[in-house]
């Protein structure tokens, strides 16, 4: 089926009565930031604004995807795939080849004074199984409900989210919104790591996730937000245990936890959060544990170089009820030099406290890691809305001289990759 056929299909679900499919179609690749004329879910501004969950991103951010209308309903398809080898170097290293995928569907109508929108999104990442991928120093959750994974990166649940928005217009510049659903993100945070546009390139995850942005995929969120112009406060009550090893479960507990997160978009091209969180027993094997997550970040839209550079700081602190606090910083940018290459890096500093089983010599100690990877994406096709690039990245670290016995010295990793993205 073609992709007009499956969004004609799922517009005819929401609006059976609704006049026949308009050509309206287009591609981020094809088109300036802001083009797509696409009102926020939240407010009075245009879509390039939002980004995942309820958070946003700088205005002039480029808007990928496939846009359709059908009667009262507009709608938008994004997605992506990749599939990488993946060589981890050193002791602790590992090589696998896997794919990661996710795919969402974003669709709003006005309602009166107000606007009620839908949002879902999916990923094939189950298919790698329950251990996930090899990525040095990464640490969360668990493949099995017992052992906690090190040096590995957990695959995302078949379910990433299903939410529905409602907001009202108070004014021409404010209006008041409410996010719900039985998967979804929580005030909490940036914006996610596989949708901002300075790190969604980058086929790792960052080693900041479960300090920054790891309750994404929460099962169980209600948020309410107040828009001010350029200001936006969000709080929200949620679910803060973390998906278990189950990833096709759909695992909706108690709105247990809770956090708020206030933005401002200070011009087009800036975007700076500031927010914190009560997770209540987030991690499976530690229920006894809750943390407290504060974050804060700032990306920032730059346009002197190629067609776009976005770059973002983000720094997070977790503060578990049990044990000692610990922090973690990320810088990356991405920088699309043409219309079919993209370069881009990321730098992180985190302090590692899991990285050992409990009866090892150096078992509950905390070490801080230094990462950097610097990575490249040619985009060598253009087949409608449908990019098709190959590309690599090479990843090195720093770290205490007590872990040289662990993982060697100076470990480096590479990633080879191809990606197929809307």
């Amino acid at each position: 089926m073609s992709r007009r056929g499956i969004l004609s299909g799922i517009l005819g679900l929401l609006a059976l009565d609704a006049p026949p499919l308009l050509a309206q179609e287009t591609a981020a690749s094809e088109a300036p930031p802001g083009s797509m004329d696409m009102a926020g879910l939240y407010g009075a501004y245009d879509m390039t604004r939002e980004a995942s969950g309820t958070s946003w991103q700088p205005d002039s951010t480029p808007m990928e995807g496939i846009q359709q209308m059908r009667g009262p309903w507009m709608a938008m398809l994004h997605g992506f795939i990749d599939g990488t080898y993946d060589e981890q170097g050193g002791p602790r290293g590992a090589t696998q080849s896997f794919s990661s995928s996710m795919l969402m569907l974003m669709a709003r109508r006005e309602l009166g004074d107000g606007a009620f929108g839908l949002r879902l999104m999916i990923s094939s990442d189950p298919l790698m199984g329950a251990s996930g991928y090899p990525l040095l120093f990464q640490t969360g959750e668990t493949a099995d409900g017992r052992v906690p994974l090190i040096d590995r990166q957990h695959p995302h649940n078949l379910l990433m989210e299903a939410a529905a928005t409602y907001s009202r217009e108070l004014s021409a510049a404010s209006s008041v919104f409410l996010y719900a659903g039985p998967a979804g993100e929580p005030a909490l945070g940036p914006t996610t790591f596989m949708h901002r546009l300075s790190g969604m390139d980058d086929p790792e995850a960052p080693l900041t996730h479960h300090w920054l942005d790891s309750t994404h995929v929460s099962y169980g969120v209600v948020t309410a937000g107040y828009v001010l112009g350029q200001l936006k406060l969000d709080a929200s009550a949620f679910n803060g245990r973390e998906p278990d090893q189950h990833r096709y479960d759909v695992e909706v507990r108690a709105l247990d936890s809770y956090s708020a997160r206030l933005t401002w978009n200070a011009g087009t091209d800036l975007s700076m959060q500031l927010s914190s969180g009560h997770l209540k027993s987030p991690e499976q094997i530690e229920p006894a544990v809750d943390v407290r997550r504060t974050t804060a970040s700032v990306t920032y839209n730059a346009h002197a170089f190629g067609e776009w550079w976005q770059t973002t700081l983000a720094w997070g602190r977790n503060s578990p009820s049990q044990g000692s606090g610990s922090s973690g910083w990320l810088l990356e940018s991405a920088l699309k030099l043409t219309a079919a290459q993209t370069v881009f890096g990321r730098a992180e500093h985190v302090a590692k406290d899991e990285l050992l089983l409990p009866g090892a010599p150096l078992y509950g100690q905390s070490f801080m890691v230094n990462a950097l990877s610097l990575g490249y994406i040619y985009d060598f096709l253009q087949l409608g809305s449908a990019s098709f690039g190959v590309g690599g990245l090479a990843s090195t670290y720093d770290f205490p001289a007590a872990l040289n016995s662990i993982y060697g010295y100076r470990p480096a990793s590479f990633m080879v990759f191809v990606r197929v993205r809307l």
